[in-house]
Order: structure tokens, then C-alpha cells, then sequence
């Protein structure tokens, strides 16, 4: 009987977690650079998984994406030792990023799994809005 019990017990506490593990679920992966000189840049993730976390000592000066054309389908100009990117400008797939901070250029990798929700402006009722058009007058004089 108590076998019976823990099993039971044991099935229920598996069914749950796994409700909890899909609750989880990521919009993206980041792959740090291990490079023992890239350790100035602290590259992350939020907890959200939604947006790119760089922070550094030292100013950085740019963040781009390199696609496999080599081309940039990015190219932002940061010029702050603290920035954010929302990743929800970046499409579903493996993005090759790249933070330079002169003359270094750091090169990470971002795998966007799914498509991170956009958020949408707040729409506020028209009735709310209250106009009033101010009048003008001319005056004119006749000689």
C-alpha cells in the first residue's frame, strides 16, 4: 500500500512539472563569447528572454548582425558602456552579433526559437479625446 501511494504520488508530481517546464519556454538562446579578452562585455539575456543585455567598462561603439551573405541586417550605433536591444526586431533563426569596442569586435550568436510578441501601441477610445479648434479674426480696415 504504501508502494501504491509513493507511485501515485511520484505520477502526480511528474505531470505537474511538466505543465511548469512548458510554462518556461524560451524566445531565445544566446551562445556567449568564451574568449578570455571578450570578458569586458557582459553579453546576456533578460529573464524574459526578449531582449540583449550588453554592459561593459569600456564605451561600446557598435552592435551589428552579420547574415550568411555576409552582409549586415542591422547596424546600430550605441556609443554607451550600457545597452538594450529588444530581440523582437530580429526574425526567427541563428543571427551572428557583433558589439565593437574599438579595436575590438566581439562576436556572439543569438538563436531566435520562436517569434517574440511585438508590442502593441495602447489604443485610447476617440470619445476620450476632446478637441477644441481656437478661432482666429481678422480685422481689416477700408480706406
Amino acid at each position: 500500500m504504501k508502494n501504491l501511494i509513493r507511485i501515485l504520488l511520484i505520477v502526480v508530481l511528474v505531470f505537474l512539472l511538466s505543465f511548469t517546464l512548458k510554462a518556461q519556454e524560451q524566445y531565445a538562446k544566446l551562445e556567449p563569447n568564451r574568449n578570455i579578452q571578450a570578458k569586458g562585455l557582459i553579453h546576456k539575456l533578460n529573464e524574459t528572454k526578449d531582449t540583449l543585455i550588453l554592459q561593459s567598462d569600456k564605451k561600446i561603439n557598435y552592435l551589428y548582425s552579420i547574415n550568411k551573405d555576409y552582409g549586415r541586417d542591422f547596424d546600430v550605433y550605441v556609443d554607451t558602456t550600457f545597452y538594450k536591444f529588444p530581440l523582437n526586431k530580429l526574425p526567427k533563426g541563428k543571427h551572428v552579433l557583433v558589439a565593437v569596442q574599438s579595436p575590438k569586435r566581439i562576436v556572439f550568436v543569438v538563436r531566435i526559437l520562436k517569434e517574440i510578441p511585438k508590442e502593441e501601441p495602447i489604443e485610447i477610445p476617440s470619445e476620450a479625446i476632446v478637441a477644441n479648434e481656437s478661432k482666429k479674426v481678422v480685422v481689416t480696415e477700408n480706406n
